[in-house]
């Protein structure tokens, strides 16, 4: 980087400066702080599925009965999808993480407290508001200071914390429920989600682009920068520009849907909502009913368990496998994923496994489809511009909760039916066909986009005016 370095009537372009930089203390510690934050959001959104049947028995109400819990969480987190990505392009990315973390830590120790099961699930829905809305904006916050070539990589690191938490709910349920009572598992994942909070509240720094695209704060933009780059000496009185940026209304005024559609958005969206409905309606049909319809199929309960755990560790191995050639080539890279997967899944019904041969299936199915999934959320934010990248995640989050909510849902008509085995995995796999018609067109629409804003940036990124 060249040319003079302070001083009134100069342009710096905050595209460059984050481009540029190499990796420091400040992009680690921002990551992990995420990491920990999205762990207890894993956590929380999950432990009730491990309190699940010492809750029932409490309350003295049967499964059916408690369905309902479930989806009103669930509708709860897709709501907080739309209302935390409004707010954080509203007054910034880090005060929303904030908010959402104590405020899913404080109803969630609150929850531990219901006396009924009416107050059990009211506070339950407003809880997964905050649940809902705290990874979108995450997401946001980080690729908005991650270089082109690890945004990918990031947002799968954020992930991975997401999946640690979820699975790690189980096996401390299991420890802690036996010994005290379902009510600690809230305390636990509601006491600790507010002292992240507070940690985050003065270790997040807020997104120098955001402030950039919305005109505010140049004294902190020029300090954060001076953390990122020391070599630069940035300074307030400076013009700052973010030059592979899309112009949008959204950072002009307030949000409006019709942000989501404008331009080469008009096509961007609506496929990556299909993509993620098709998704979540695979995964989600997989991750509730393989226990049971392997045991359908004649294994034992403790191995149809173990699969399904293998399952979501094979997802794991996936979306790390993936970040990478995402990084490299793209959003395209994710096609072969769903690509991969719908045989599989298509096949499962039509082979009679052993224990051995059924745990090495799961892991090798969960590469893929769990694995493209998580590929899904590594590029979700990368089409939008900052002024509303946030609320870009959140919708495309938010509305992929009506696969979430349909695949288990039309899973069980199908087993209620009495189909055979065959059928209903032939079923599960024709989601993933809409996921790969929906990813490779948006592959190519993201190909288009990284050459626009390789072309964007000068080589030269700090300029005197006049």
């Amino acid at each position: 980087m060249t040319g003079p370095r302070g001083g009134e009537g100069q342009t710096l372009d905050l595209s460059e400066v984050i481009n540029g930089q190499k990796l420091n203390l400040f992009v680690v510690r921002l990551l992990a702080l995420s990491t920990l934050i999205t762990f207890f959001d894993g956590y929380d959104l999950n432990s009730i599925s491990f309190a699940a049947p010492a809750i029932m028995r409490e309350y003295g109400i049967d499964r059916a009965a408690f369905g309902g819990v479930f989806g009103i969480g669930l509708f709860g987190f897709m709501l907080g999808g739309f209302i935390f990505g409004w707010l954080g392009d509203r007054i910034g990315r880090r005060p929303t993480i904030v908010i959402a973390a104590a405020s899913f830590g404080v109803l969630t120790f609150v929850t531990s407290f219901a006396s009924t099961v009416g107050e059990f699930t009211a506070l339950r829905f407003i809880g997964g508001l905050a649940i809902g809305g705290l990874v979108p904006v995450t997401w946001a916050l980080n690729i908005e200071f991650a270089p082109p070539r690890y945004r990918a990589t990031v947002v799968t690191i954020i992930m991975l914390g997401y999946a640690v938490g979820s699975s790690l709910g189980g096996v401390i349920s299991a420890w802690l429920i036996p010994t005290y009572s379902w009510r600690v598992v809230f305390w636990v994942g509601g006491v600790l989600p507010v002292l992240v909070s507070v940690l985050l509240h003065f270790g997040l720094p807020e997104s120098i682009r955001f402030l950039a695209v919305k005109g505010r704060r140049p004294e902190e933009i020029a300090r954060t920068v001076r953390r990122l780059r020391p070599e630069i000496a940035a300074r307030a009185d400076m013009r700052f520009i973010v030059s592979d940026e899309h112009a949008t209304q959204g950072s002009a005024r307030g949000f409006r849907l019709a942000d989501l559609f404008v331009g080469r958005l008009r096509a961007i969206t609506p496929l990556l909502w299909i993509a993620y409905i098709g998704s979540s309606m695979a995964v989600f049909f997989l991750a509730s009913w393989m226990p049971t319809l392997a045991e359908a199929s004649g294994l034992d309960r403790a191995s149809a368990a173990l699969g399904a755990s293998l399952l979501s560790l094979g997802g794991a191995v996936g979306g790390l496998l993936l970040m990478r050639f995402v990084d490299r080539f793209g959003a395209i890279a994710v096609t072969l994923m769903p690509v991969i997967a719908c045989p599989l899944v298509a096949m499962l019904g039509l082979f009679h496994f052993d224990s051995a041969e059924f745990m090495q299936y799961m892991a090798v199915l969960g590469l893929f489809v769990i694995g493209g999934h998580t590929g899904l959320h590594s590029i979700a934010g990368l089409f939008y511009p900052s002024a509303i990248r946030s609320n870009g995640a959140g919708w495309a989050i938010s509305v992929a909760k009506v696969g979430s909510i349909a695949g288990p849902w039309i899973g069980g008509l199908l087993l209620g039916a009495h189909f055979d085995l065959a059928h209903i995995f032939l079923f599960a796999s024709l989601p993933l066909v809409v996921f790969a018609l929906c990813i490779f067109p948006l592959g190519l629409q993201h190909r288009r986009l990284r050459a626009d804003d390789a072309r964007a940036i000068a080589p030269v990124r700090l300029t005197q005016e006049g």
